[in-house]
């Protein structure tokens, strides 16, 4: 595939407008501890009264201890009250409002860490434990950051934290108003966008990743129309059973995996 786009303009900090996420408590242990790993200031720290201290409860209060964060032993009634999801394990973390990014950062990040920009683009994603699975194959794979619309898609709730695993608080989520508009962003930006979809007429093994924004369509409904459109391409993941089509979280790890191949193997160290 080759770039005809100019290269990429260079971004100015003043761009770097992160917007505040209502806030949620984050809930469960690995949830938990992966915050206070990553130093999210955390309020308040409420585990279930008995709770049995054994190696994530110890890391939990060890990592708290160390941060200053005050540890408050309550009745499990009220954390089962306070909890969303209603799968706490007895651990839920009063936080400070997990932030947004600007479109602007993802490309600053990038340049930062002198990579070819890595991007994946959720186009109405609804169920929260997608979303989340999504962000730990993402940080898994060394994703530069997922681009999420703000309305008609889930956003950075207490369920996607928990389903992620912590990713949550590695991975910088940006929240834009129009996913076509941001589309045509990036590719001023001389990035490509490819995006995965059953109607695709080529395989996604056979697409090249080198810089790319991945597009993921909605469960059940795939990518819009107007936002397939503005992608560069459209591949497809070949499906020799009986079901048409992939959970969208499957389909967007084979393809993030892929990407983080192609890149592996053309750099010096994958030689």
């Amino acid at each position: 595939m080759v770039d005809k786009r100019p290269g990429r303009n260079s971004v100015s900090s003043q761009n770097k407008l992160p917007s505040p996420n209502p806030e949620n408590p984050i809930e469960g242990r690995n949830p938990v501890l992966e915050a206070l790993k990553a130093n999210r200031p955390i309020n308040k720290l409420l585990l279930s009264k008995g709770i049995r201290r054994h190696s994530v409860i110890g890391q939990i209060l060890h990592h708290a201890r160390q941060s200053g964060v005050l540890v408050e032993y309550v009745d499990s009634r009220l954390i089962q009250k306070l909890s969303s999801t209603g799968r706490s394990q007895g651990v839920l973390a009063i936080v400070a409002s997990k932030e947004y990014v600007d479109l602007n950062y993802l490309l600053e990040a990038s340049q930062q860490k002198d990579d070819l920009p890595l991007y994946i683009i959720l186009d109405g994603i609804e169920d929260p434990h997608n979303l989340g699975a999504i962000l730990r194959t993402a940080d898994a794979v060394g994703m530069h950051g997922v681009i999420i619309p703000q309305r008609r898609a889930v956003g950075l709730t207490a369920a996607v934290s928990r389903t992620s695993a912590g990713a949550v608080e590695y991975i910088p989520v940006a929240r834009v108003s129009n996913i076509s508009q941001s589309i045509s962003h990036l590719q001023k930006e001389g990035i490509w966008t490819i995006g995965v979809d059953m109607d695709g007429d080529k395989d996604y093994l056979q697409a090249d990743y080198h810089p790319v924004a991945l597009v993921i369509g909605a469960e059940g409904k795939g990518i819009s129309r107007l936002v397939k459109e503005r992608c560069d391409q459209i591949v497809s993941i070949p499906m020799r059973g009986h079901v048409a089509s992939l959970n969208a979280s499957v389909a967007a790890a084979l393809v993030m995996y892929e990407a983080a191949r192609q890149r592996t193997e053309s750099s010096p160290a994958g030689c």
